[in-house]
C-alpha cells in the first residue's frame, strides 16, 4: 500500500501517519494497547511502496567516538538507528542526554540499536571539532558523533528545532521523529517496538559497530571542565566546581586542596563528605563555612557544611521539574538545571545574606531560595525555605520588561550581585541570547545591558564586537562578576574565548584579555588565550580575577594591576598536581606530568659521552624578583628520553626542588651497552612560586633538551652542564 502524498526526504513525510498514531496513543490505556498501536503503525509505514529514506552522511565529515566515518547504508544497515540532532550549548539538548544514556544501557548494538549524535551548530564556535570534543567529554557522550558543521543533513531533512530525534529502520528508512525534550516514554516505546518489529522479520543484524571512545585517549587531569569558581572573602580559600569530576574542591589560594567533596563519578547522595556525590555541579557560593551548590544535572541545590563535613539538599527533588512558578518548600519544589547561585539579601536594610539567587537555566528564569524568613520585591513575607520564581516568564526570549514575570531569558547561566546604590541589581549572563541583563533588586525590572538586539525573539544576534550597549556583541557568555572597587562588571564571553569588561554606567563593553583563539597561553592580557571560560570571580580586594578556563581544565589568575595571567596549580599535600593532564600510571612506570603549552624549550649544544660515563646537569633557575617557592607544592624535575628509553634504565628519573638557593644536580650514567650512537635526553622542570605575600601563585615550566653523541672514546671528567633559565 502506497502512503498518501509525495515521498520526499524531509521529516514532513512522516507527519500525517505519526500524528494519527499519537492521537490514538492518547486514548490507549494499557501498555499492550500502546505496543499494538505502534506495531500496527510500523506495519503501515513498512508497507509503503517507497521508503522515506534518510540521506547518506556527506563525505568528509569529522567523526568522534568511532574508528572511522560511518555510512547509513553500509555500516548502519540492519540496525534501528537514532539520529540526535543537537548543539552542545542547548539546555534542551542537554536534558535529552540522560534519556539517550538510559536507552543505550537498555539496548546495545548487539541488540540492534545505535545512537548517532548529529552535531548541527548554532554558534560559529560550536562548529570547531576541538570544542565538540570537549562537549563530548563534558557530557559523557559515548555514542558516535558526527560534526555536520554546515548543517547539510539538518537542511535536507528540514529539521527546525534543537533537539530533534529521528528514528530509522534497518534500511535507513525514517520511522519516527520527536521534537524537543521530554519525550522519554515515546522514545522508549517507539524504539523497543521498532526493534521487535524488525527482529520478527529477520532484518536486525547483531554485528558490533567500531566504537573508539575519545575519552579513552586522554589522560586524567587535576581539574576536568571546571565550570565555576568563587572566593571565600573571610579566608584565603577558593571554591571550585570541578564539573567534569563531579566534585567540589575547596583550595587554599596557593592551590593546595583542603577539601575534595564528591566525585569522580556522578551520583546523588547526601551525607558525610566521603559518601556524598554530585552530578556535573556548576555554580557555587560560600558564606560562613557553608557552600551552596547548583548541582545542575541532579536538578538540585545542595548545601555543604564545612564544619560538620556534611552535604544536604535544600531545593529540588532530584528529577527535572517543569514548574515555572514555584512557591513550595525547597525540598519539595521541583527545579530544572540550576546553573549558577549567588547570595543576597531580602528587603531589609541590613546585609543578611538570607536569599540564594538561582540562575535556572532549564526554565529560562531567575529563582530565589529563602534561607531565612524575608520578602522579595513586590512580594509578601515568605517563609524560610520557600523556593520560587523571581523573574522570567519561562519562555526562551530576550525580552526586557518592567514587570519581572513578563520578561524573558534564554538559558541564564551566570549571576553576580551589586547590592549597593545606584546599581542595586543582579547581573545575568544570558547565554542563549548572548546578552548581559540586569534585574532590579528594588522592583524586579529586567533591563538590557550589552549584547543581543532589540527583537526579543532573535536569539542569533551574537558576535565578537567591542562597543556600547546593543552595538556590542557577545557569543554565549556563561559568567559575570562585579568589581565593587572599580564599579565594573567582568564577563566570561565563553564562545569568543575572552574576558570582557563592562562599565554599567556607560554600557561600554571592551575586551580585557584573550586573543579570541581557543588555546592555552598564559602571558600578558593581550597575548593570553582561553578556551570557553565558564565562570569567574573577583578576589584580593579587586587585585585578582580568578577564571574557570573550562576547556583548558584550569583556574587562571588574572592580575588586574600588572595585566598578567598565570595558572593556579591544583595539588594535594604531598602529591603535586600540575598544569595539564597526567599520564595514566602503570605498574613500575614513572608518571611524567605534561608541561604547559606556554613553557619555553631550551635547546642545548651537543655533548659527547662514552658508555659508562656519568653526566651531571646543574639546575640554575631564577625566580622573578619578590617571589618565593610555594610552600607545600613540591617543585620538581623529570628526566625523559623519548624513543631512547634505554638511557634511563637504572637512573633516578625525578626529584624535588626544595630551595632556589640550593638547587639539585641531576646525574645520568650512560649505560655500558648503548642502543644508538645518538640520543636526546630531556629535563622537564616544574616550579611553583608565589608573590612574597602569597596573594598570587603561579606554576611555570621549562624544557631542556640535551643531544648526546655517544662514542667509544673515553671523555674523562667533564664539567656539569648548566641548565639556566630566568622566569
Amino acid at each position: 500500500m502506497a502512503a498518501p502524498g509525495a515521498r520526499g526526504r524531509s521529516l514532513a513525510g512522516l507527519l500525517p501517519a505519526q500524528t494519527s498514531l499519537e492521537y490514538a496513543l492518547l486514548d490507549a490505556v494499557t501498555q499492550e494497547e500502546k505496543d499494538s498501536l505502534v506495531y500496527q503503525y510500523l506495519q503501515k509505514v513498512d508497507s509503503w511502496e517507497q521508503d522515506l529514506s534518510v540521506p547518506e552522511f556527506p563525505g568528509g565529515l569529522e567523526w568522534l567516538n568511532t574508528e572511522g566515518p560511518l555510512s547509513v547504508y553500509k555500516d548502519l544497515g540492519g540496525k534501528v538507528v537514532i539520529l540526535d540532532f543537537f548543539t552542545y550549548c542547548c539546555i534542551n539538548c542537554i536534558h535529552l542526554l540522560p534519556d539517550l544514556h538510559a536507552l543505550e544501557h537498555t539496548y546495545s548494538d548487539r541488540d540492534g540499536l545505535l545512537i548517532v549524535g548529529v552535531h548541527s551548530a548554532k554558534f560559529p564556535n560550536e562548529k570547531v571539532l576541538d570544542n565538540i570534543k570537549s562537549a563530548v567529554l563534558r557530557y559523557d557522550i559515548t555514542h558516535p558523533v558526527v560534526n555536520d558543521a554546515d548543517a547539510s543533513l539538518w537542511q535536507e531533512l528540514e529539521v527546525s528545532c534543537w533537539p530533534t530525534v529521528v528514528i530509522l529502520g534497518p534500511r535507513g528508512n525514517m520511522l519516527f521523529s520527536l521534537i524537543g525534550e521530554g519525550h522519554r516514554e515515546k522514545l522508549f516505546l517507539y524504539t523497543s517496538i521498532a526493534l521487535k518489529y524488525y527482529k520478527d522479520r529477520g532484518q536486525i543484524r547483531a554485528n558490533k559497530i567500531g566504537i573508539k571512545l575519545y575519552k579513552d585517549s586522554l589522560p586524567p587531569s587535576p581539574l576536568l571542565f571546571p565550570g565555576k569558581v568563587t572566593v571565600d572573602h573571610l579566608s584565603k580559600r577558593l571554591v571550585i566546581a570541578d564539573t567534569g569530576h563531579h566534585r567540589i574542591l575547596v583550595v587554599w589560594k596557593n592551590g593546595q586542596i583542603q577539601y575534595s567533596i564528591g566525585g569522580p563519578n556522578p551520583g546523588r547522595k547526601d551525607g558525610i563528605f566521603s559518601e556524598s556525590t554530585f552530578n556535573s555541579p556548576q555554580g557555587v557560593a560560600i558564606m560562613n563555612n557553608i557552600i551552596y551548590v547548583a548541582d545542575t544535572e541532579n536538578h538540585l541545590i545542595r548545601k555543604i557544611d564545612l564544619e560538620a563535613e556534611m552535604v544536604s539538599t535544600v531545593a529540588g527533588i532530584g528529577i527535572q521539574g517543569t514548574d515555572k512558578e514555584g512557591g513550595a518548600n525547597g525540598e519539595q519544589q521541583p527545579i530544572s538545571s540550576p546553573w549558577d547561585v549567588i547570595l543576597g539579601s531580602s528587603g531589609s536594610e541590613v546585609q543578611r545574606d538570607d536569599i540564594l539567587w538561582i540562575a535556572m537555566a532549564g526554565t529560562h528564569q531567575i529563582w530565589a531560595l529563602l534561607l531565612d524568613c524575608g520578602r522579595l520585591p513586590k512580594k509578601n513575607d515568605l517563609k524560610k525555605g520557600t523556593c520560587l520564581r523571581f523573574a522570567g516568564s519561562g519562555n526562551e526570549e530576550n525580552r526586557n520588561n518592567a514587570y519581572p514575570h513578563k520578561a524573558g531569558f534564554a538559558q541564564p547561566s551566570g549571576l553576580s550581585l551589586a547590592s549597593e546604590d545606584p546599581w542595586s541589581c543582579l547581573f545575568v549572563a544570558d547565554s542563549e541570547s548572548s546578552t548581559v541583563r540586569t534585574v532590579s533588586l528594588k522592583d524586579g525590572a529586567v533591563k538590557h545591558l550589552v549584547g543581543g538586539e532589540r527583537d526579543p525573539m532573535n536569539l542569533f544576534a551574537f558576535g565578537d564586537v567591542d562597543g556600547v550597549g546593543i552595538s556590542a556583541k557577545l557569543q554565549h557568555p556563561l559568567g559575570v562578576t562585579w568589581d565593587k572597587k572599580r564599579n565594573l562588571l567582568y564577563v566570561a564571553d565563553s564562545y569568543n574565548h575572552k574576558i570582557k569588561v563592562v562599565d554599567p554606567k556607560t554600557k561600554q563593553c571592551t575586551t580585557l584579555a584573550g586573543t579570541g583563539d581557543a588555546s592555552n597561553v598564559s602571558s600578558s592580557f593581550t597575548e593570553s588565550t582561553f578556551n570557553e571560560p565558564g565562570g569567574l570571580c573577583i578576589g584580593e580586594n579587586g587585585q585578582l580575577l580568578y577564571v574557570a578556563d573550562t576547556n583548558n581544565h584550569q583556574i587562571k589568575v588574572m592580575d588586574l594591576e600588572t595585566k598578567t595571567i598565570s595558572v593556579l596549580p591544583i595539588f594535594s599535600s604531598g602529591n603535586a598536581m600540575v598544569d595539564g593532564p597526567f599520564l595514566v600510571e602503570k605498574a613500575e612506570k614513572q608518571t611524567v606530568p605534561k608541561l604547559p603549552k606556554s613553557a619555553p624549550a631550551v635547546q642545548l649544544s651537543t655533548v659527547a659521552a662514552s658508555p659508562g660515563q656519568t653526566l651531571q646537569f646543574q639546575l640554575r633557575l631564577d625566580l622573578p624578583s619578590g617571589t618565593k617557592l610555594t610552600e607545600g607544592a613540591p617543585s620538581c624535575w623529570f628526566l625523559t628520553a623519548e624513543g631512547n628509553e634505554w638511557l634511563l634504565q637504572g637512573q633516578v628519573p625525578s626529584g624535588e626542588i626544595e630551595s632556589i638557593a640550593d638547587q639539585p644536580t641531576i646525574s645520568l650514567q650512560v649505560p655500558g651497552d648503548c642502543s644508538s650512537p645518538e640520543a636526546v635526553v630531556s629535563v622537564s622542570v616544574f616550579l611553583y612560586y608565589c608573590s612574597a605575600d602569597s596573594s598570587a601563585c603561579m606554576m611555570k615550566g621549562v624544557l631542556f633538551s640535551q643531544p648526546l653523541q655517544i662514542t667509544d672514546a673515553q671523555q674523562g671528567c667533564t664539567a656539569p652542564v648548566e641548565l639556566k633559565y630566568a622566569f
